[in-house]
């Protein structure tokens, strides 16, 4: 068979058993293909054989039916068939799994391949093992299973997650004359086509008995239904028809300009079937799956014995070159090419980036030595070289075919490169230190020199000098490069703890009242936590913290004092001359009365207490102020107010001192205990007096002496005239019950309980 130069390593590739792409719902898509053939074996017995694929990557979809619910019908054209229904069936015949395979997908090298699982389950069975055989008859008989639905992400039938298959054979009248063998298809379909590649694939199907066979794409079989529902599930409509309907079935619907059932991938040219051979031939330009059907008429002497079927679902995906070659830690210096370079080291690890490696199957490195090839299959291997020189090599993915990649090497070996330094200071007082190269080089001159001084600074030259403001064991790394682009890198410690040549402290001076609270910052350096510090400060009081925070109680001008000892025994010391100045500060106080304030008692008179005092400011806390020694204020609203005074002693230091003063609101209310409602004009209402502003929930009550409540109010302003709700029978002369409740404008409940007299 001639087969492209492209594809030489396809088994002859079409025809995709493939799983969906997508994660249908429970007992949804799963079914992607398959087929029934059968043998005669005489006396009206036949064996037939069941396959059926489904896709095993679908998640929560149906698994292989356990039973396979067979349907035999017997009648003769679409017209006859059609009369019969479900339960018109022949017989009936209910066949177990026998066994169950994942099919392998090819093992292509230049694929990505999708993420595919198919499973055949196998059903074979023989009628007579259930009782069953077919009589000679004049009309046909069809035997046939039905299941849904196939892949939701079919892209060339219309509404693919509600249809679903059938797969029938028809044994005609001629075929149960002659004990007829139906064909039998020879080669599964490989799992992945490639798109844009010229594609050949031999679908011939044997016949044992030699007759002629004619090959046609053609409509798969739809059947059954996408309904679920339990008492649908196994109708002709449902997702499992329990047995088989009967024909004529319907065929699948397809979609698009150029696919139809005889070009159901289009292509360019058409994917299309020999009606000889059974040898599909195309080039498919479109990626995604497809479902596609061959029939096989099978003739003898030119008449028709039988005609069988088989479905099935083409991937097509991209099949170009995957895997890239790539050497790492390397120098790119053209398309593919890399430099190795080493310096004084003879033996190279090689690092390997290539990709995608899951795609590399073997790979191979090769380098001439002297004339001589060293090769190794390790991913990164390590490779002896004898000595400075020039080396090329290759490292070769997939060696031998045309999905590899090549990339070239050039090994260069340079004379060895070592770095070294020294370095020179004062160990006790700080200052600059020396630092001076030392490195040698094979090649015998250095180009390039790079300091860090482990403290965020760099340096350049042979002799840099630095100055580090922080003591410690301090990492120094020089990195030298010499005319061959070596480079060679060491670190060395530097014990560096010496005192400050110049102790600096903050603030240089201070004055301030007493109590005064200063922050010495020590400016010095290099000193941390490992320098034993101790600090005088004049009145008494010490430290033994770098930057410490002293308060000064008394008045008065300090001296003050630091030493420094390092780590290794170093010592500095220093005086600071009156440093400090402490300067007195008043103390202020105050008093006022009346201490209990409200309203109706809001006239205040304070007292001042301070000492050393000689001006006073008070913030009222209403925005008033006075400057008087002791003043009288009148507050004009009620409430809890700050009062301030603040106090300036000669030497201009203050002093301030708060109190809180509560002004309450206060309620008054009084009730008369008579009154005479007789309409003369005087005391004819009973009606209470006093201040109220600000209380809220009042009410008056009263009630004669058999509790009933003559009258109420909400109103302080409302009284009673004597009626029945001021509005009904007078009351008669006599004693009533009266009862108050408000309260006042803090919250407070008030009660008032007593008795008014009417008299008329």
């Amino acid at each position: 068979m001639q087969r492209t130069k492209r594809l030489s390593w396809l088994p002859g590739i079409l025809a995709v058993v493939l799983i969906t792409l997508v994660t249908p719902s429970a007992q949804a898509g799963h079914i992607i293909g398959g087929n029934i053939v059968y043998n005669c074996l005489g006396n009206g017995d036949y064996a037939f054989t069941l396959k059926i694929y489904r896709d095993c990557n679908c998640t929560d979809c149906a698994e292989l039916d356990d039973i396979a619910d067979i349907g035999i019908y017997r009648c003769s054209g679409d017209v006859d068939c059609g009369r019969l229904t479900q339960a018109a069936f022949f017989s009936r015949v209910q066949v177990r799994l026998k066994s169950k395979r994942n099919i392998d997908r090819p093992d292509y090298p230049c694929l990505i391949p999708p993420n595919i699982c198919v499973e055949e389950g196998l059903y074979e069975f023989k009628l007579s093992d259930y009782g069953v055989r077919l009589p000679l008859s004049n009309l046909s008989y069809y035997v046939s299973y039905q299941r849904c639905c196939r892949n939701v992400t079919i892209a060339n039938i219309v509404n693919p997650a509600d249809a679903g298959a059938t797969y029938s054979v028809e044994i005609t009248p001629e075929a149960q004359a002659v004990c007829n063998h139906s064909p039998v298809f020879e080669v599964f379909p490989p799992t992945v086509v490639c798109v844009n590649a010229p594609l050949e694939f031999d679908h011939r199907a044997v016949d044992s008995d030699g007759d002629s066979l004619v090959y046609e794409f053609c409509a798969p079989f739809n059947g059954g239904g996408p309904l679920r529902d339990q008492f649908l599930y196994a109708t002709c409509e449902g997702a499992y028809p329990q047995p088989a309907c009967p024909p004529p079935y319907r065929r699948v619907s397809f979609r698009g300009a150029d696919i139809s059932a005889s070009t159901p991938m289009g292509g360019d040219p058409y994917v299309i079937i020999d009606a000889k051979t059974g040898l599909i031939t195309g080039t498919p330009r479109r990626k995604g799956q497809f479902v596609v059907g061959v029939c096989v008429s099978e003739y003898r002497n030119g008449v028709l014995l039988s005609k069988i079927f088989r479905d099935f679902q083409f991937n097509v995906a991209d099949c170009d070159p995957t895997v890239f070659a790539e050497v790492g830690d390397a120098m790119p210096i053209a398309d593919q090419e890399y430099a190795v370079n080493s310096c004084g080291v003879t033996d190279i690890q090689f690092v390997n980036n290539s990709f995608q490696r899951q795609f590399v199957k073997n790979l191979e490195w090769r380098f001439n030595v002297k004339g001589q090839r060293i090769t190794s299959g390790e991913w990164e291997p390590l490779i002896a070289f004898p000595g400075i020189g020039e080396y090329n090599g290759q490292l070769i993915l997939n060696p031998g075919t045309e999905c590899g990649d090549t990339a070239e090497i050039k090994v260069t070996i340079y004379p060895d490169l070592d770095a070294d330094f020294t370095f020179a200071y004062d160990t006790c007082k700080a200052g600059i230190v020396q630092f001076t190269d030392q490195s040698r080089s094979g090649s015998g001159f250095l180009t390039n020199w790079r300091w860090d001084f482990g403290d965020g600074n760099q340096g350049r030259g042979r002799r840099p000098v630095h100055v580090f403001r922080e003591p410690g064991d301090i990492p120094i790394t020089l990195t030298v490069r010499d005319t061959n682009r070596c480079e060679e890198t060491l670190t060395k410690i530097l014990p560096y703890y010496p005192v400050p040549a110049l102790v600096v402290v903050s603030p240089i001076a201070g004055e301030n009242c007493v109590p005064y609270t200063v922050r010495f910052d020590n400016l010095s350096f290099p000193i941390d936590s490992t320098y034993d510090i101790r600090w005088n400060f004049g009145d008494g009081g010490s430290s033994s913290a770098i930057s410490p925070v002293h308060t000064y109680e008394d008045v008065g001008t300090f001296n003050v004092s630091v030493s420094i000892v390092s780590p290794i025994g170093c010592e500095t010391d220093t005086l600071f001359p009156s440093l400090i100045s402490v300067l007195p500060a008043p103390e202020a106080a105050f008093d006022y009365s009346p201490k209990e304030l409200s309203n109706l008692n809001n006239r205040v008179t304070f007292r001042d207490f301070s000492t050393g005092a000689v001006s006073w400011f008070w913030d009222l806390g209403t925005g008033a102020t006075a400057r008087e020694r002791n003043p009288v204020y009148v507050f004009p609203d009620t409430g809890q107010v700050v009062v301030s005074l603040i106090v300036t002693h000669p030497s201009g230091c203050r002093d301030t001192i708060q109190q809180v003063l509560d002004i309450k609101p206060e309620t008054r209310f009084f009730l008369p205990n008579a009154f005479t409602p007789n309409a003369d004009g005087k005391n004819d209402v009973f009606q209470g007096v006093g201040i109220m502003l600000g209380a809220t929930d009042f009410q008056l009550q009263i009630w004669n002496r058999w509790g009933e409540l003559l009258f109420r109010s909400e109103d302080p302003q409302e009284g009673w005239n004597g009626r029945i709700q001021n509005s009904g029978q007078d009351v008669p002369e006599g004693v009533y019950v009266v009862l108050v409740t408000f309260r006042d404008p803090r919250g407070e409940p008030f009660e008032y309980r007593g008795f008014v007299t009417v008299v008329r």
